[in-house]
């Protein structure tokens, strides 16, 4: 075996094992929401899940990948490994979305948007930042550099997010006609801290497996230290955060500490292989604190996200776009007005567009469940299969 095509086997095997990390975030986000949202609503959350996995990859395989990349192929590794890693992704845009949505938003209508998600809009991002069409070259070239997502995934998922959220309105009782944020808790923390896990591991293979080869000594490093930076962003995300809950509350809420861990993994995907060791600190410290500042932002605005997305992946997305700007630039490939056009130009598709869609889709079917089903719980309705028929239902 020559030594094109040991390379060859190397970055199979590291694209695949790259993916299998990434589907980790599956159950990650899956146990991230259930345990944030009421007991009477964790089937539900469950199932969006579980479709949007499902429905989100057969989209990108039928459509998606085409819009993003044209024809299937790779000269360095199997054309099929380069396939299953970027559809890896495209699945996480859409749960960043669910969950901000959660309680409240029918299963059905949610699988459509998937469709859409998927297939078209998604895809759509993807041309335009990584990949080219089939006539040689991107339609638009965003002169964006963001090797694992934060505006391509984490944004795009965020601004989709932010459509729902306007159109679907808040959960019922959440923030109340005499004033002020009614706290809705979440119902199990130990399935929220496996879930922040899990998708902590995952980022591994999220960025990590970004850098696109390991089959060389440099590239071995660039992936090392991509790794590296992207689990010290975490570090400094959930210290900071644990700090300002400490000296502003005098409690240690481990979900806002673990959002902000989530904050500095956004925040540092566009750029970890590009940065020294020490600047991931100072960029997922920030993202913590941006998560912080955001959760009360958006209650300020009547903006009810139960899981905290918009603060953890629209803001911190758009922060880490940005931060490439800032720390990273050099001039030529990457500048500060290249990283704000990205921002801007698919801050205003990903909107638009996601709007327009759900917004037809929620003529069509209505996206939010009827207020005596929502009291009851989307379990019963939604699934018919309980996720804790011991417990009795919280209305």
């Amino acid at each position: 075996m020559d030594l094109q095509s040991v390379s060859y086997v190397i970055d199979t095997f590291f694209a695949l094992f790259a993916m299998t990390l990434i589907i980790f975030m599956v159950p990650g986000f899956a146990m991230l929401e259930a345990g944030l949202v009421r007991t009477k609503n964790v089937s539900a959350v469950l199932m969006v899940n579980t479709m949007i996995y499902a429905i989100a990859s057969m989209a990108f395989l039928l459509v998606g990948y085409s819009i993003a990349f044209g024809d299937f192929g790779s000269d360095s590794m199997s054309k099929w490994a380069a396939f299953l890693f970027q559809m890896a992704f495209v699945g996480k845009v859409i749960n960043i979305m669910s969950g901000g949505v959660s309680e409240r938003a029918k299963v059905i209508p949610l699988a459509i948007f998937t469709v859409i998600m998927g297939g078209f809009i998604y895809p759509t991002v993807v041309n335009w930042s990584w990949g080219a069409d089939m006539l040689d070259g991107t339609f638009l070239d965003l002169s964006m550099y963001d090797l694992a997502g934060s505006t391509v995934i984490h944004s795009t998922g965020g601004w989709a997010l932010l459509a729902a959220i306007i159109i679907i309105g808040a959960r019922k009782g959440r923030y109340p006609k005499s004033g002020g944020v009614r706290v809705i808790p979440a119902s199990n923390i130990p399935l929220v801290t496996l879930g922040a896990f899990l998708l902590w591991i995952g980022w591994f293979g999220f960025n990590g497996g970004s850098v696109g080869s390991i089959a060389s000594k440099e590239n071995a490093d660039a992936v090392a230290l991509t790794i590296m930076n992207t689990n010290t962003a975490g570090l400094a995300g959930a210290i900071i955060v644990s700090i300002i809950m400490y000296f502003q509350y005098k409690k240690l809420d481990i979900t806002m500490v673990l959002n902000g861990a989530l904050g500095g993994l956004v925040a540092i995907t566009a750029g970890p292989d590009l940065y020294d060791i020490y600047t991931p600190i100072l960029i997922g410290a920030i993202g913590g604190v941006i998560v912080v500042i955001g959760v009360s932002f958006f209650d300020k605005l009547k903006l009810d996200d139960p899981v905290g997305a918009l603060s953890v992946h629209l803001l911190n997305g758009i922060w880490g776009t940005l931060a490439v700007g800032i720390f990273a630039s050099n001039g030529d490939d990457i500048t500060f007005i290249g990283q704000l056009k990205g921002v801007v130009v698919v801050g205003i598709f990903a909107f638009c567009v996601s709007f327009v869609v759900l917004f037809i889709i929620n003529k069509i079917v209505a996206l939010r469940a009827a207020d005596d089903e929502e009291m009851q719980g989307l379990d019963v309705d939604e699934c018919g299969v309980e996720a804790y028929p011991e417990f009795k239902r919280a209305f």
